[in-house]
């Protein structure tokens, strides 16, 4: 049975803390990750988790807002075949406050062809995406939280070699929590504990 052992993982030098299971390892020790992001995987089963710090998009209104980043991570990916899933309506969290206003929270879940890195069409692996968009207005910021669950990897992906091609196997199977779960676990227990880190 594997180890589902959840810990608060500090992020972004502990200004910010989430828990997720300890099987997602720090990506940052294999690759250079940007700094307004934080990415985690578990390479065993080609799962990610990360986090990502963005200035607001005045411009896109809170009801979807989770749908539109989907979207446009899909067009940022030139992933294929794009299909939504479900879709929250807005949820305003008062444990997420700044000052008096509350963060306001959407998510949607979808499913897309993608391909690892610079690997070809030929290499795209079937994923269902869950991406939870925390909106901080009185901080200027948009926080995605996006989660990729491998659904079907072609033989032709890196992918192949450690998770094998084909179907993949339910978490449960395996004895992991499921990606879905991961993902509540993580929005729901996602702090903030220095908002200095928004120059506010």
């Amino acid at each position: 049975m594997v180890d589902n052992a959840c810990t608060e993982h500090p992020l972004f030098g502990g200004a910010i803390s989430m828990t997720f299971p300890d099987r997602f390892q720090d990506l940052s020790n294999v690759r250079e990750v940007p700094d307004h992001q934080e990415a985690f995987a578990d390479p065993c089963r080609d799962e990610s988790l990360i986090v990502e710090l963005l200035e607001l998009k005045q411009e896109v209104a809170d009801e979807g807002s989770a749908v539109w980043f989907l979207q446009d991570l899909a067009r940022e990916q030139d992933a294929e075949g794009g299909m939504l899933i479900e879709q929250s309506g807005v949820l305003e969290v008062p444990g997420l406050c700044y000052r008096s206003t509350p963060a306001v929270v959407t998510s949607a879940v979808g499913q897309m062809a993608i391909s690892k890195g610079r690997q070809g069409r030929e290499a795209q692996n079937i994923a269902r995406v869950y991406l939870a968009n925390l909106r901080l207005k009185e901080v200027g910021t948009d926080i995605l939280i996006t989660a990729y669950e491998p659904v079907v990897i072609s033989p032709f992906s890196e992918s192949a070699g450690t998770v094998g091609a084909g179907v993949v196997s339910p978490a449960e199977q395996s004895g992991c929590m499921p990606m879905a779960e991961v993902f509540k676990l993580s929005v729901s227990r996602f702090k903030v504990n220095d908002w200095s880190l928004f120059n506010a």
